[in-house]
């Protein structure tokens, strides 16, 4: 069935069950939308542990801020005591599947900071916990594991790539608002 959406591009449903799309794009299978789904719901968890794991002690989330010696004093306790509320927010917009494409680039934006960090840390010598899951600061050199955070950082970028990519998901406010 043709149907003209609001904008006036045309719409053709798949006979293959695929979800229809404007002509001028190639459909999008529905096990990419399902596929979308599965990483969105993923990375929901990520962040929500994230932001969890960080929020009940505001302090130490500063410290873990703090260790890495970049930003000014000024900024690391609004940053640390921010940043749960921020992965949090991040959490449940994709956990409800909520303005998707505009999450993954945040959370595209801030898993690219945090390898930057955690890289930068690496580079200068400095020997922390990322901090990344709560706790954080100072540890002995022989307790870094820089390259496996930096690896997990990226599978996460990953997958919000594949957001920024295909943002259309199953089960989503986005797609309840779209149709």
């Amino acid at each position: 069935m043709n149907e003209f959406p609001e904008g006036g591009s045309l719409v053709v449903a798949q006979p293959d069950g695929s979800a229809p799309t404007p002509t001028a794009g190639r459909p999008v299978p529905v096990w990419s939308e399902w596929l979308g789904t599965v990483v969105r719901l993923g990375l929901a968890v990520v962040w929500g542990w994230a932001g969890l794991a960080k929020i009940s002690d505001p302090a130490e989330a500063a410290q873990a801020v703090r260790a890495y010696e970049i930003l000014p004093e000024g900024l690391v306790k609004p940053i640390g005591y921010g940043l749960p509320f921020l992965e949090l927010a991040l959490a449940l917009l994709l956990l409800v599947g909520l303005g998707v494409r505009l999450v993954a680039g945040v959370s595209a934006l801030l898993l690219l900071a945090f390898i930057a960090g955690i890289a930068s840390a690496w580079a200068r010598g400095i020997s922390i916990d990322c901090g990344c899951f709560g706790g954080g600061g100072h540890v002995d050199e022989s307790q870094t594991k820089y390259l496996q955070e930096i690896l997990r950082d990226t599978g996460f970028l990953l997958l919000a790539g594949w957001l920024l990519w295909r943002p259309r998901t199953r089960l989503s406010v986005d797609r309840w608002l779209a149709s």
